[in-house]
């Protein structure tokens, strides 16, 4: 068994992020483990890029209210206790309400080559705008 202290929270890369994104490591592969997790936390507005997992994802909504939406789907409106099932390679983005902060554990495996992601466009303003009313 090993201890392993906190780090900082970092800031989400520009790269998969639009908006202010914090992350928190939860869970880190190594020793022949393949899982990744995070403490992703959103502010109102902000959300990852397009992006797929290998292996799938599993978020699950900590606080807040948020928005999730496959490529081929509508956005759902996402909230405290909700986890969302993403299938492997399925194309998706997920992130905060316009006006609430949302904060989810993403959990996933990395592929062979220690990846937990392949990331793509930005969602645009006018796709996340197509979000319905969440009644926060």
């Amino acid at each position: 068994m090993k201890v392993i202290r906190t780090s900082e929270t970092t800031p989400g890369p520009a790269e998969w992020f639009t908006g202010a994104v914090f992350l928190d490591t939860a869970a880190a592969p190594g020793n022949g483990a393949r899982i990744s997790a995070s403490n992703v936390h959103f502010t109102p507005g902000a959300r990852t890029a397009w992006h797929r997992h290998p292996h799938g994802q599993s978020p699950f909504v900590l606080e807040g209210v948020g928005l999730a939406q496959a490529r081929s789907g509508s956005i759902e409106v996402i909230r405290a206790g909700d986890r969302v099932s993403i299938e492997p390679g399925e194309e998706h983005w997920h992130g905060a309400s316009p006006t609430r902060f949302m904060t989810h554990l993403a959990m996933q495996e990395v592929d062979d080559d220690g990846r937990p992601a392949t990331w793509g466009d930005h969602v645009t303003d006018e796709e996340y705008a197509a979000a319905p009313l969440t009644g926060d």
